[in-house]
């Protein structure tokens, strides 16, 4: 079944912007970027953002403070920035600093233009913030490349961002009126809320023995074929979700109790009850699992659980 509209991992991906890779290293251009009031600036301290009335704040550079000078790229024949300051310099109070993800509706509704920007800068911003010393001889880093490079300033050594592989998976059994979808729980969540299954790829693992390995481990649900579905940047802190569906070749469930809590087949009639009835909340609006699970399903579905 299709939807007439973009699945909501689409709309967050939609308007990708021209990272300008080659004006990284450019230090007169930059010079010229961060004097231009044209240019737009995202003040990210550590790696939060202060929304103002529910709207992410781009600046101009000359109302930045000082920090780490990150090039995001062009959109719009705009040049945009970040720069990313210590949390106890930021200005404001602590609590008005937010995780990306409490912004991600919003931005979904209501600017999603500026979501590919925002995600290239959290993603960086969480880079600097884990990456603190050299991992060859825990030498002090330097910023390089506009903020895309760490460079040791005892051996030189050059670190890179990294993006983790996530397998996200919609696993089905059945067909037709009686096909299900599996979902699981995790012990951390709220009462009622359920999620496709996920897990990161191991070393050395394709992604669709990840799709296979995970499941297994988790619910005991053994998946013969899987396709690739989409994928959508996740830097939350620095993994890149990739989303599939997935055949299953066995339907008894044995929950792994460490991650999963409870899992369960869904039918679409036995799904869309219990969200109009509220008794299951599911992922709206802004992730891939929203796009898996509505792709499934055949349309979207308006109701108290789906939050």
């Amino acid at each position: 079944m299709s939807t007439e509209r973009p699945l909501p991992h689409v709309a967050l991906s939609a308007h990708a912007h021209n990272r300008m890779g080659l004006r990284r290293t450019d230090e007169a251009w930059l010079a010229e970027r961060t004097a231009d009031a044209t240019t737009r600036v995202l003040v990210v301290a550590g790696n939060r953002l202060r929304p103002v009335d529910g709207a992410v704040e781009w600046i101009s550079p000359h109302e930045a403070p000082d920090g780490t000078l990150v090039l995001l790229g062009e959109a719009a024949d705009v040049v945009h920035l970040a720069v990313i300051v210590d949390p106890s310099q930021a200005a404001g109070a602590p609590e008005e600093w937010v995780p990306l993800r409490s912004v991600l509706t919003a931005l979904a509704e209501h600017a999603p233009d500026q979501a590919p920007l925002l995600m290239h800068a959290i993603g960086l911003a969480e880079w600097h913030h884990a990456t603190r010393f050299c991992p060859r001889c825990g030498g002090a880093l330097a910023s390089r490349a506009a903020g895309h490079e760490l460079r040791c300033t005892q051996c030189d050594r050059a670190q890179f961002p990294r993006t983790d592989p996530a397998v996200i998976m919609a696993v089905t059994h059945g067909e037709g009126d009686d096909e299900a979808l599996l979902l699981g729980r995790n012990a951390a969540w709220p009462a009622g809320r359920w999620s496709t299954l996920a897990g990161f790829c191991e070393p050395g693992e394709t992604l669709e023995d990840a799709v296979r390995r995970e499941v297994e481990e988790e619910v005991g649900i053994r998946v013969g074929e899987v396709r690739y579905f989409g994928s959508q940047p996740w830097p939350l802190p620095a993994s890149l979700m990739l989303g599939f569906t997935g055949r299953a070749l066995t339907t008894d469930i044995d929950v792994d109790g460490a991650e999963i809590e409870e899992a369960r087949w869904w039918t679409r009639d036995d799904f869309e009850a219990a969200v109009r009835e509220g008794d299951m909340v599911v992922p709206r609006g802004v992730s891939i699992s929203s796009s898996l699970i509505e792709s499934w399903f055949g349309r979207p579905l308006d109701g108290p659980g789906w939050d």
